[in-house]
Formats: structure tokens, sequence, C-alpha cells
């Protein structure tokens, strides 16, 4: 397997855990989906948007739009339910706008070559150094992308487990493979 093959052999299993999770907080009502925890970004609701919002911006910066922000994905705590204006309003919007971003992710990794890897592509940060422009490999990029996504995974299936779900999903890439061996 070659390095490009193995990045999106880890972006295939970052989508896969996110639509695992999706599916997860089906069942959970508005108020457990935005009950107050102290981990992650406070909320289950809050953590999914965080997640999405990440992996759209850093798209878009690896696409060349270095100042990219989602709608409503807003540094820090609003007050109340508020998210912003221009905000995901519901999990079905989510889901929508969740599908449509794995195609975009998609067809960005189906073109990713060897060479691109080294590339640097550049940011201004909307968070850590506000406002600062940062360059860092594409490599890099694209390696975080996919472990933010499991660091964030860890935090929403504790969520989801204080919330009564004693067996959140099963997101090991492990499972993954089987499954697909499976078929």
């Amino acid at each position: 397997m070659n390095a490009p093959d193995l990045v999106r052999r880890l972006h295939q299993h970052r989508m896969w855990v996110s639509h695992r999770l999706l599916t997860a907080v089906q069942s959970l009502s508005d108020d457990e989906l935005r009950r107050s925890f102290p981990i992650g970004q406070g909320s289950v609701w809050r953590t999914l948007t965080h997640l999405f919002a990440a992996e759209n911006v850093w798209l878009e910066a690896l696409l060349g739009n270095e100042s990219f922000r989602v709608p409503g994905d807003v540094p820090g705590k609003l007050p109340g339910n508020q998210e912003g204006e221009g905000a995901i309003a519901s999990l079905r919007e989510l889901v929508l706008k969740w599908n449509e971003l794995d195609r975009r992710w998609n067809a960005y990794l189906e073109r990713l070559s060897e060479t691109a890897l080294d590339d640097v592509v550049y940011r201004t940060s909307s968070s850590a150094g506000a406002a600062k422009r940062f360059g860092t490999k594409r490599s890099d990029i694209l390696l975080h992308v996919c472990t933010h996504a499991q660091y964030t995974t860890a935090q929403l299936n504790n969520m989801l487990r204080q919330l009564g779900q004693s067996t959140p999903p099963d997101v090991m890439l492990i499972t993954l493979a089987r499954q697909e061996s499976a078929l």
C-alpha cells in the first residue's frame, strides 16, 4: 500500500465512524443532544457540529481556501442553545450536509498523489493563534483530520455512555475491516 492509499484508507475509516456516530445519536432527544458535559465541546450536538466544521475547514484549506469558516462554528461558548448565525438547525440537516462533505472529501482523495503529500498548505487560524497564517505539510493535515476525529469520537462515545447508551458504536478500524471481509 502506498502513502496516498494509506491516507485514503484512514479517511474512509473516519467517514465510516462519523456515520456510525450520527446513527447512534438518532434516538436522542433534543435535550439529550444539548445536555451539558464537561468534555468535548460541551454537548453531543456541539461536539458533532465541531467535528463537521473541522472536516469542512481542513478540506477547504487543502483546496486552497485559507480562511474558510463554517457558519455557526463560533469558537467559545455561546449563551443558551444559540449556535451562531447560519448554524445547522437539525440532526437531519447535519446528516445531509455531512453526506455532501464526504462526497467532496472522496473526490479530493481520489486525486491525491504521492508528490502532493509534501506540499505546504496554508490556513489562517480561527482558534489557536487566531488570525495567524500557518503553513503545514499536506500529509500532516490529512493525518490531523483523522486523529482529531478519533479524539473527538472518544469524547462523543463517553457522552453517549453518560446518556445511558451501554453499547456506543464500535468505531475501531478493525471492525470496519472485518465487516468488509464478511461481505
